[in-house]
This record gives C-alpha cells, structure tokens and sequence, in this order.
C-alpha cells in the first residue's frame, strides 16, 4: 500500500489519511495541520533513537543534555522538563556524570540545592546533537527551498506570540496558564 493509498475494506492505510481519519471531527485546516505534524514526528521518532544511539546516549540522556544548553538547572527542573519523577532523572544524570557530560554543583545561597552543569565534553556534545537534530527529515528536505521557506515563515507566524514566559514554562514542563 503506497501514499494515499486504500485497504480493500475503504479505510486509509497506515499513512497521513488514516492518521487525519482516525482525528474525528477534526476537519478543519488547523487541526489536520497539527496533526501532519504529530504525524511527521512520530514517523521520524526512529532517527531520535538512531542517533541517541550513535552518541551511545538513552533519548532522555540526549534532551537533558540539550536541555542543559539554556545554563546550569535544578534536578528538580529537568525532572519536570522531562515529565518524569526524580529517581528518573537521577538516573539520567547519574549516567551524564559516569560519561564526563555533567557535574552536580551547590548552588549559590542553598548549598543543599545541586545545580546539573554542563562540562565542555558535555558542551561540546550537545552542539553536536543541536546540529544532528536540525536536519530535517527526508520529507521536509524534499520538499522544493520555497516550500521550505514557506512551512518556516508559517511555522514562525505560528509561535510568534509565545511570550517569553510561555516558553520557559514549556521548557519547565509547566502548563500555561488556564489549562486543565
């Protein structure tokens, strides 16, 4: 079964269509977006992983390490950044610091409080990782350089108005405000 294509039953198969079928009541432009989008990462999740493994990193070792890129963090903040408890983030961290990526440092004014930092072996991975992951996939990078200056200016229009703050509390693994 190819692109676009149909199951003998009439049902899309397991491409874009059956994802966009399987969103009931979402026939709007906005929603069947978001959801080629959703689509576009998940059938792509496997390079994450390829490359996690190629810098011989769990996926959640390699965020944390981009994560850690914005300055020094409480284990706390990565814990929430990365949705999960803090024995996971230990673990994480534990692993980042047996590998040279990460020291735990006190931070200043609260000794007890132990602030995750990059070393430059972890600085210098991280960049690398941050290139890695700016290649785009191989159906965005088909895509002719005018529709790819195109999906860029709409993507920029679309997250335009995240404040600061929005962004931080993202990163925080806060949801905004007024949500459920």
């Amino acid at each position: 079964m190819g692109k676009g294509k149909y199951s003998e039953k009439g049902r899309a198969g397991p491409g874009p269509e059956s994802w966009l079928a399987g969103e009931l009541g979402r026939t709007d432009p906005g929603s069947q977006a978001w959801s080629l989008m959703h689509w576009m990462m998940v059938t792509n999740k496997h390079r994450l992983f390829a490359m996690a493994q190629e810098f011989e990193l769990a996926p959640q070792q390699m965020i944390a390490l981009r994560m850690l890129g914005s300055g020094p963090r409480k284990m706390s903040e990565l814990a929430n950044a990365l949705f999960c408890d803090n024995s996971n983030v230990t673990w994480i961290v534990d692993r980042l610091e047996e590998r040279g990526l990460v020291t735990r440092e006190a931070a200043q004014g609260d000794r007890r409080v132990k602030l995750l930092v990059l070393t430059k072996e972890g600085e210098r991975m991280r960049v690398e990782i941050t290139k890695r992951m700016a290649e785009p996939p191989p159906p965005i990078a088909a895509l002719s350089v005018k529709d790819q200056r195109d999906l860029r200016d709409i993507l920029k229009r679309a997250v335009a108005d995240i404040s600061d703050e929005e962004a931080a509390d993202a990163l925080a693994g806060k949801a905004p405000a007024g949500s459920s």
